[in-house]
């Protein structure tokens, strides 16, 4: 596992823009539409010893009001690596919210019980997350164990498996990925990073998985792609994800956007407007896909 230096200084979370303030769309959210990838943060409930970043100002009534200002009506809950693998905050919002409008991906430890899986299940749960960053520096084929183990606890139910993962790890896993049967998500766009050393030769390889295998992949997080430069230098990637297959995308916030909370939700959703001009491709991204993946019981 990978581990914090000893001079480690969390990333400091900046506040939340209010939610009247986003970029409205240039094109009308078809009915149903969904935000398959955002966190919420609330006071008293356990959190990792030494989070990556300090409390964020992110809470479920925040975030409620960018997607109704936004005209998001349904949406997935992502356990966040601040709170580990303890999803009580998770089920508590799946308890709120309900599940005709909310769906979750929670994360969990090997030994789960078949008994909280289930119950997890009947609250809304779909899919569990993969910390990969936390496993990036173990060999290959003990992270594709890893992915196995956890595959046995999915399949049973449906759900499918979610990769929070380096594009370094995605690269060297695709080999493995071609053949998988299993569902999964990468998240925020396969993390193509070209600042980590990734190709155009990975990001095709990454597409010919798509086109054949069993991936599905989350137009989520373009910022951690451009880093330093504008969204508009993640057009390309996006327009290629969607040009390969669009009926295998999901668009996800990835609110509140740690750790700069000023981030306009709106200009991220608008983006699709470029990635994906054809309308049709915009229901499959904004509804069809979240159905099949999430809301299909």
């Amino acid at each position: 596992m990978t581990s914090k230096p000893a001079n480690f200084t969390p990333a400091q979370i900046t506040p939340m823009r209010p939610a009247d303030s986003n970029t409205k769309p240039r094109y009308t959210l078809p009915p149903g539409s969904c935000d398959a990838h955002f966190h919420v943060f609330e006071q008293g409930y356990p959190h990792v010893p030494d989070p990556q970043y300090t409390f964020p100002d992110g809470t479920l009534d925040q975030y409620l009001e960018v997607t109704e200002f936004l005209g998001i009506e349904r949406m997935v809950l992502v356990q966040p690596t601040f709170y580990g693998n303890d999803n009580s905050l998770t089920l508590d919002v799946l308890r709120r919210l309900g599940p005709d409008r909310c769906r979750a991906v929670v994360r969990v430890p090997d030994d789960v019980t078949e008994a909280e899986l289930d119950r997890y299940h009947e609250l809304g749960v779909r899919a569990i997350r993969l910390d990969l960053f936390a496993r990036q520096d173990l060999p290959i084929g003990e992270i594709v164990d890893y992915v196995q183990r956890m595959a046995k606890l999915t399949r049973p139910r449906g759900w499918h498996l979610q990769f929070y993962t380096p594009g370094t790890v995605v690269r060297d896993l695709l080999p493995f990925l071609a053949d998988f049967e299993e569902p999964f998500v990468i998240d925020h766009m396969g993390y193509m990073k070209a600042s980590d050393g990734l190709t155009s030769a990975d990001t095709e390889r990454l597409l010919n998985v798509l086109r054949q295998g069993s991936a599905w992949i989350k137009l989520s997080g373009p910022y951690r792609i451009a880093k330093d430069k504008p969204l508009s230098s993640v057009h390309e990637l996006g327009r290629a994800l969607v040009t390969t297959r669009p009926d295998r995308l999901v668009w996800g916030s990835d609110w509140p956007h740690l750790p700069d909370g000023s981030r306009d939700t709106g200009e991220l959703l608008d983006l699709l407007a470029d990635w994906a001009p054809d309308e049709a491709d915009r229901q499959r991204i904004l509804v069809d896909s979240p159905d099949r993946l999430f809301f299909k019981d």
